[in-house]
């Protein structure tokens, strides 16, 4: 991710202009609205995931930008931008809708058409730029949720809001190849996360709501792998799916249900036999095999080698 500006970087007298420059042309067009006597602190980057824009914008100085009319016809470019604050409260405002964001909520806004942002105190913001294309809905439904908080309770929008913070923090350790598959995934979560909101999930293409379901289910697993009696029954149950047509959506990873969840536990496991404090049989226990023997087994089958054996290895290679 590429620092645009970084105002420690700049001499006192220089700073607002810079900063104006930054905001007003790079990301923009945008009209810059700020106190200039106000000391300017504060850091925006930006970089790529695939088609999406990935940014970080850090500033205790109290400041708002705005999309007006006449920048708009100036130029105006299909997409949508989402911000997220990861610390602060900004404010959105669009289409006669304004929402003071708390940390985790998200928020989306269309380009083409007037809006504000402002912060009155210090933000640290994630902000996203997509392609209107990548949203698998109308605009009709967006233009009725911009401004709207998403909060990050339940449902597709409690994987979205933490995926997107991670991603605006570890986005310069992501290769091509997985950036392209990231941005997808994101592009998707958002697309059901806004379809829930606005009560129009049904309307989503099938495979846009499989994918989301098979995301949900997965972390449903991750979150429960502790949990010895986890098995397909439950795990279709709580997304009020049948056992069988989980089943299907398991297809596509080219593994099943149980198969699946072994796997997470064994990998969990295998990184646990790192911590020397952990004994083996703890380390089974923790994710859901306590049965010592049983994990041995699983453990050999999946590693060529039983836990011990394993844990050896890693001795004799540190």
């Amino acid at each position: 991710m590429a620092t645009l500006i970084r105002t420690s970087d700049l001499p006192a007298a220089g700073r607002h202009e810079a900063w104006r420059s930054v905001v007003c042309d790079t990301l923009g067009p945008l009209d810059l609205r700020i106190d200039p006597a106000a000391p300017l602190r504060g850091r925006i980057e930006m970089g790529r995931l695939g088609p999406l824009g990935v940014g970080r914008v850090e500033t205790s100085t109290p400041h708002s930008v705005h999309r007006t009319p006449g920048l708009i016809r100036r130029d105006s470019p299909e997409m949508y931008r989402l911000v997220l604050p990861m610390a602060g409260r900004p404010i959105v405002s669009q289409d006669g809708r304004t929402s003071q964001l708390a940390p985790g909520e998200f928020a989306i806004y269309d380009f083409t058409r007037p809006y504000e942002l402002a912060y009155d105190s210090a933000v640290r913001l994630a902000v996203f730029s997509l392609p209107r294309e990548l949203l698998a809905l109308p605009v009709d439904p967006v233009a009725r949720l911009t401004a709207v908080p998403i909060a990050p309770d339940d449902g597709t929008a409690a994987l979205a809001a933490p995926l997107l913070r991670r991603v605006a923090l570890d986005h310069d350790t992501y290769q091509p190849a997985s950036a392209a598959r990231l941005s997808g995934v994101i592009a998707t979560l958002i697309t059901t996360a806004l379809a829930e909101r606005a009560g129009q999930a049904g309307s989503l293409p099938v495979d846009t709501r499989q994918e989301t379901l098979l995301m949900r289910v997965h972390a449903f697993i991750e979150q429960r792998l502790c949990h010895s009696d986890l098995d397909p029954g439950q795990v279709a149950a709580a997304h009020h799916v049948s056992v069988r047509y989980l089943h299907r959506l398991f297809e596509s990873q080219q593994t099943t249900v149980a198969a699946w969840i072994r796997r997470r536990r064994l990998e969990r496991c295998r990184e646990d036999l790192a911590d020397p404090s952990l004994s083996v049989s703890a380390v089974g226990a923790r994710w859901g095999l306590p049965d010592s023997a049983h994990f041995s087994r699983l453990f050999r089958k999946a590693y060529g080698m039983p836990p011990q054996e394993y844990r050896r290895s890693l001795t004799v290679r540190a």
